[in-house]
């Protein structure tokens, strides 16, 4: 069974930075690419960043490019976001995700994952 734990959210002012972590267990970790999406209040859940398999391809939203920067330990079993100069609208529950399927690079919709963590609060205050 495919479990993944996030950790790492918290209140942070903005302009501040924080890293979130997902511990993956259930397969084999290297296989499969690792997305993070958000979810503000009252608002779809949205794509953040993307990692494929083996790391060395990487995909972001536009709102985030240049801010943050998400990485993966396939040792580890662990994919990272680090978030910097945050914004107040960077306020959400983030989430991490995987795919069933073996992607070169996964998806930007959250349709096409099947794993999804528990959630991680992060608020910015302004």
């Amino acid at each position: 069974q495919v479990q993944l734990v996030e950790s790492g959210g918290g209140l942070v002012q903005a302009g501040g930075s924080l890293r979130l972590s997902c511990a993956a267990s259930g397969r084999t970790f290297s296989f499969y690419a690792m997305g993070w999406f958000r979810q503000a209040p009252g608002k779809e859940r949205e794509f953040v960043a993307v990692i494929s398999s083996r790391g060395g391809t990487t995909n972001y939203a536009d709102s985030v490019k240049g801010r943050f920067t998400i990485s993966r330990d396939n040792a580890k079993n662990t994919v990272y976001l680090q978030m910097n100069s945050l914004k107040p609208e960077d306020t959400a529950v983030y989430y991490c995700a995987s795919p069933s399927a073996k992607y070169d690079l996964g998806p930007r919709s959250p349709s096409g994952y099947d794993y999804w963590g528990q959630g991680t609060q992060v608020t910015v205050s302004s």
